[in-house]
């Protein structure tokens, strides 16, 4: 059972950063793509970076601000967060894909992220 823990959101001053962390356990093999969402109150959930094949694609919003790296040794992924503004806040949820005939893909259970002054 593949089970992703997120880590290290929390309350920061806007300018301020943070780093996510997503270990991923219960797999003996790394994943084809891993990356961050994030959902704000009232909004849908978005796209905001994602690493495959060490590759990197970001959301506009967050291009030159967040970074994505991956530990492929010990299955996790994080996220980078500078410069941190208040439309940034929203829980975090990071995603693992594995690739077959159809793409598995797994959920971290969020982790809160508050910028505010």
């Amino acid at each position: 059972q593949v089970q992703l823990v997120e880590s290290g959101g929390g309350l920061v001053h806007p300018g301020g950063s943070l780093r996510l962390s997503c270990a991923a356990s219960g797999s003996s093999s790394s994943f084809n793509a891993m990356g961050w969402y994030r959902q704000a109150p009232g909004k849908e959930r978005e796209s905001v970076a994602s690493i495959t094949g060490g590759i990197t694609n970001y959301a506009n919003s967050v291009k030159g601000r967040f970074t994505i790296s991956t530990d492929h040794a010990k299955n996790t992924v994080y996220l980078q967060m500078n410069n941190l503004k208040p439309e940034d806040t929203a829980v975090y949820y990071c995603n693992a894909d594995r690739f077959g005939f159809v793409v598995t893909r797994y959920w971290g259970q969020g982790t809160q992220v508050t910028v505010s002054s």
